[in-house]
């Protein structure tokens, strides 16, 4: 299983991301903003993918100690990269959020950028030597300090659920990396309550909020794309309604083909391709965690738990909140969803992960009275 276990997260995303191009066909002829062209999301996400696959070719041919050399570098291009997001000109608003850059030739979110640069942090801290005493002030104090650079400028482009994703990817590193448990807990607590207060700070996502808790008070408002979601889930049933036939899309359920595919594949595709769009991201997060567990050293494990919570966590919400289990938040579902710069950075990070899987452990077969332990041979006596 261990050497099969970057094939089968590779077929995984082979499947997530083909399914999404077909989905994009079907669904971005209806959307908004296309300046009349009804394969313009369709060719800028090809586009974007074409960059995204030469990314993750390279990153899988670079020896991922590379990133624990350079994590400074891209640390600091992300703390810039963000900080561009609120400077005239350079920053684009939408729907009320400083999220993108325009550059001109390429519109892109630096957050994804943000995300990438804070796991290689976060593994390079805690594979340090002087972390290992397990002191408060090296592994607890100085890590979240740190990552609260990019979180805090995250968060003040009003991007609460990529601040959140980062926090709790952080803490998921921390624990690995021996924090103990004890300091944890509080933080965990305090950042809930703290994303809760600053949530309420914010008039449109307090809004969000209630009518997650009180759906039926704004079907038509700030609840109108979660009850249409639920109404493609139902159309589409079991067998789905068939591929091109969904009626959600047709500007019944705003942005159909970014946060909200999933339900769209739910009303075209039936039950089965949700189930086998979960059943993937399920595949993704166990080969992730088989090449972790498989890593040659400390750095590259938490490199790869990381940039699998990463990718993970977000399937994760994304899939919460279209079948409204969690609060409506802007975040793509990784490699189906259109977002050139998510898919791209999604891609570079398997690439990662397949040259942790290529530099990892060998897996010796054992001789006879021996058992594998950590993909070696231990004899037994």
């Amino acid at each position: 299983m261990q050497r099969n276990a970057v094939y089968l997260l590779l077929l995984s995303v082979v499947a997530l991301i083909a399914l999404g191009t077909v989905m994009l066909f079907s669904t971005s002829a209806f959307a908004q903003d296309s300046h009349g062209d009804i394969y313009y999301f369709v060719k800028r996400q090809v586009l974007w993918l074409g960059i995204g696959m030469v990314a993750c070719v390279a990153t899988s041919l670079t020896d991922y100690h590379f990133w624990r050399k350079t994590w400074g570098i891209w640390f600091g291009a992300a703390l810039f990269l963000l900080a561009c997001c609120f400077v005239p000109h350079l920053g684009m608003r939408i729907n009320g959020s400083w999220r993108w850059l325009n550059l001109r030739v390429v519109v892109f979110q630096p957050s994804e950028l943000g995300k990438i640069a804070s796991v290689f942090f976060m593994a390079w801290w805690f594979s340090r030597e002087q972390v290992k005493s397990g002191s408060f002030l090296q592994t607890l104090v100085i890590p979240l300090a740190i990552i609260f650079l990019p979180m805090a400028l995250i968060g003040a482009e009003v991007d609460l659920g990529t601040t959140a994703l980062i926090g709790t990817m952080a803490l998921a590193i921390m624990f690995v990396g021996g924090t103990r448990g004890l300091y944890l807990f509080p933080i965990l607590g305090g950042g809930i309550a703290g994303l809760i207060a600053i949530i309420h700070l914010i008039p449109e996502r307090a809004a969000r909020l209630m009518t997650f808790l009180h759906p039926e008070s704004d079907k038509l408002g700030k609840g109108l794309q979660q009850w249409q979601a639920l109404i493609a889930f139902g159309s589409g049933g079991i067998e789905g309604l068939g591929l091109g036939e969904g009626r959600q899309k047709m500007l019944y359920l705003p942005y159909a083909h970014t946060d909200f595919i999933f339900p769209m594949i739910g009303e075209e595709l039936g039950l089965r391709a949700t189930w086998g769009v979960i059943f993937c991201y399920l595949l993704i997060l166990f080969c992730g965690g088989l090449i972790a567990a498989n890593a040659r050293d400390i750095f590259g494990k938490l490199l790869a738990i990381g940039l699998v919570f990463l990718i993970s966590l977000q399937a994760i919400v994304n899939i919460g909140m279209t079948i409204s289990l969690l609060p409506n938040k802007g975040m793509p579902l990784p490699f189906i969803s259109y977002g050139g710069s998510n898919l791209a950075a999604c891609l570079f990070m398997v690439g990662i992960l397949v040259n942790i899987h290529r530099g990892g452990l060998p897996l010796v077969m054992p001789e006879e009275g021996a058992a594998i332990l950590g993909g070696r041979a231990i004899p037994r006596f």
